[in-house]
């Protein structure tokens, strides 16, 4: 059993080592979770201690396979709990989130796997990113951004970086959500602001941080 606490560092390790490879700093960690470097180096020696991670200062933080196993099983539960909350409660995708952050860590044996069955076995979340199966199988994540993509290139919104109210309250406003075709019209050379087209009608620009949080198939 772990504590609350525990179980967001892990969930946060493995969040960091999807994104960036396998070196893990404890300012990355510190970053992420928003706390300060003191608390995330005595975490990392009570996760040590429980043989969850192995930190080394020149490797940074892994995570066990023990560790692993437990990390995806936290990501598992807030994926499909999102999903739930969505197309169950009728939440707002810009709602679900924190509720979510709650309910992962609720502790049941077989939770995870009547939820996924409840809701047919979705392999995405609202906000598309992808849940792992019960065998710990992910299906594809997707990585290229909206930044990304030369002009002219039109995509669909596969998945979303940044999952704050704020922001997905913006696309929302923008009348993007997933699956929504977008079309980079042109790249501002002095801020890489980016003008694009919205289902081939409407036509707005957006930033680079908005481009970099939007990520495409």
């Amino acid at each position: 059993m772990h504590t609350l606490s525990e179980e967001n560092y892990l969930k946060s390790i493995y969040k960091l080592s999807l994104r960036d490879g396998e070196k893990i700093t404890p300012t990355a960690i510190a970053e992420l979770l928003g706390n300060n470097a003191a608390s995330v180096v005595d975490m990392i020696r009570k996760l040590s201690d429980k043989q969850l991670i192995e930190y080394d200062k020149k490797k940074g933080a892994s995570l066990t396979a023990q560790g692993l196993k437990d990390a995806i099983l936290i990501v598992r539960k807030h994926r499909l709990w999102e999903v739930f909350l969505l197309e169950k409660l009728g939440f707002h995708w810009d709602e679900i989130h924190d509720i979510a952050e709650e309910l992962e860590h609720v502790s049941n044996a077989t939770l995870a796997d009547r939820l996924d069955e409840f809701l047919g076995f979705p392999e995405y979340d609202p906000h598309g990113d992808p849940i792992p199966k019960a065998n710990g199988k992910v299906p594809k994540t997707y990585s290229v951004t909206l930044a990304d993509v030369k002009t002219g290139t039109t995509c669909r919104v596969a998945a979303v970086r940044d999952t704050s109210s704020s922001f997905l309250q913006y696309l929302l406003k923008l009348n993007i959500g997933i699956g929504t075709q977008v079309q980079v019209l042109e790249k501002i050379t002095f801020d890489q602001s980016l003008v694009v087209s919205i289902n081939g009608e409407e036509r707005t620009t957006v930033s680079q941080k908005f481009g970099e949080n939007v990520l495409i198939s």
